[in-house]
């Protein structure tokens, strides 16, 4: 069985000394808008970056129930959870940029909607109690 989230390792820091800080999400929206067009050309088809959205979400799917899950990894298979992450981040960035979504204010509504609808359910889950 696979540990709680609680047990489980957070987000490393956003820097090191040899590494700049993580960027805002509208940093990696301009960044991904800015490799698309100067080394990719141009994007793809939103309905072709659904279609590779899938698939990076199954390859994560598939290390993620190899490493936490009850499947095993095959001879010589192996994977890089952090990679596959930052894939599915991509591809979804690319979405957000196609379409015109400003994700760091969907974000701030997401959760802000979150909070008012889920202020309660979770603390008064049964399931989500520690154990007595």
């Amino acid at each position: 069985m696979s540990e709680s989230l609680e047990n489980q390792p957070g987000p490393s820091s956003d820097a090191t000394p040899n590494q700049p800080p993580s960027p805002t999400l509208s940093q990696a929206q301009q960044e991904v808008d800015a490799w698309i067009r100067s080394i990719g050309v141009r994007y793809f088809s939103e309905l072709t970056n659904l279609a590779m959205l899938v698939e990076e979400v199954g390859e994560l799917s598939r290390l993620l129930s190899r490493t936490y899950g009850d499947q095993s990894f095959k001879a010589g298979e192996s994977g890089d959870l952090a990679d596959e992450m930052a894939d599915v981040l991509f591809v979804l960035i690319c979405l957000a940029n196609q379409t015109g979504v400003d994700l760091s204010d969907a974000f701030r509504r997401n959760l802000d909607k979150k909070t008012r609808r889920d202020a309660e359910r979770h603390r008064s889950n049964p399931k989500l109690q520690p154990p007595a």
